[in-house]
């Protein structure tokens, strides 16, 4: 092929191969698109198999806590005993008067303390003072009486002395002329005389031994009516110191509603009390663990009233009984079972007396506690 043939089949070639050269727009830089990039096989087996271990770890874990605090709570209850089922009392004592009668005097307020003999209320005394007046004048009569029936009674002894006298006397002379009227010195008249003189004598002294009998009955009635006056006077009297009603303790009015004019009537509560001197705590605990405690077992108690105080107590008793069902009887506590329609493991009252009790804390009767008891 000559050299004028072969230059433009070279040149052709040479144009077809060649690339065209790239456009203004084309020379920007490309964005090269994300291909998201695959973990090996052999690291996200592994990153799977660290997270199921620490997933097994953090179970295990929380299995073991649960297991461990229900150890201690098994174990708890063979070290200490604790409840909220407990509450601050005392002795709620139901003042009533002796007599009856309609009340003058209220000296004392609502919620007031008071200290034992303090004047609580006052009953009317007039018909009482009446009565005793009465009496006291019947008295003074029967005293009167009873003087008169002495003096009779002395009087009447006199006479029966001298009765008496008289018929040693007689006698003596029948005696004397007996002997006298067989010998047949002493006529038959003489004899019937001192018979007679004999026989009236021991009458009249019969008769005088009667008298004073029957003085002395009247003086021993007349005595009699004079101890029961008395008797009855200090009945009234007593009755007239009753009318003034007087604490029988150191404590608290509570829910006064007593007012002048009421009428009191005998036995019927007027003012209730709350005892200063006996207060405790009652805390009801379950009986799976009282077989742990005995009297004398010390124990905290949380008073809600003053939260942040535990105070220092000690077991004064433990029931030994508690009735079965709810009933008006008050010598058995009764212990509720049930709560919330849940039934309760069934619990028995112990007491607890606290211990060097701070004089800043003012007891409530009724309020609430929490105790904890070591065994």
């Amino acid at each position: 092929m000559s050299e004028r043939t072969t230059h433009p089949v070279l040149r052709e070639v040479a144009s077809a191969a060649a690339p065209e050269p790239p456009s203004p727009a084309s020379l920007a830089p490309a964005v090269i698109p994300q291909v998201e990039a695959e973990a090996p096989p052999s690291t996200a087996t592994t990153d799977a198999e660290t997270d199921t271990a620490r997933y097994r770890r953090r179970v295990l874990l929380v299995l073991s806590a649960i297991a461990l605090a229900l150890l201690l709570y098994w174990a708890s209850g063979y070290v200490l005993a604790y409840t909220d089922d407990a509450y601050v009392t005392s002795d709620f004592v139901n003042v009533a008067p002796y007599v009856s009668g309609r009340v003058i005097a209220v000296p004392i307020t609502d919620n007031e303390a008071v200290t034992k003999g303090t004047l609580l209320a006052e009953i009317d005394p007039t018909p009482f003072q009446l009565e005793l007046a009465k009496q006291q004048a019947k008295r003074v009569e029967a005293e009167a009486q009873l003087a008169v029936d002495h003096d009779l009674v002395k009087s009447a002894k006199a006479v029966r002395d001298a009765a008496a006298a008289r018929a040693r006397l007689a006698n003596d002379n029948l005696q004397r002329a007996q002997p006298i009227a067989k010998a047949g010195f002493l006529s038959r008249q003489a004899l019937d005389t001192a018979t007679a003189d004999a026989q009236e004598a021991s009458a009249t002294l019969a008769n005088a031994e009667t008298s004073v009998n029957k003085e002395r009955q009247m003086e021993a009635l007349h005595d009699a009516t004079v101890k029961a006056i008395t008797a009855e006077i200090a009945y009234l009297q007593w009755q007239l110191d009753q009318t003034k009603v007087l604490a029988p303790t150191d404590g608290t009015t509570t829910n006064l509603t007593l007012r002048v004019g009421d009428q009191a009537v005998t036995n019927e509560p007027l003012v209730g009390l709350v005892d200063a001197h006996a207060w405790r705590i009652i805390a009801n605990y379950k009986e799976s663990v009282i077989r742990h405690m005995q009297v004398g077992h010390p124990a905290w108690v949380w008073l809600d009233a003053y939260p942040w105080h535990v105070h220092r107590a000690v077991v004064q008793g433990i029931a030994r009984a508690i009735s079965r069902r709810k009933t008006p009887n008050t010598l058995l506590p009764y212990v509720e079972p049930t709560t919330d329609w849940v039934r309760l493991e069934r619990r028995f009252p112990v007491t607890l007396l606290l211990q060097n009790p701070n004089e800043n804390v003012i007891l409530h009767m009724g309020s609430d506690a929490r105790t904890v008891l070591f065994y």
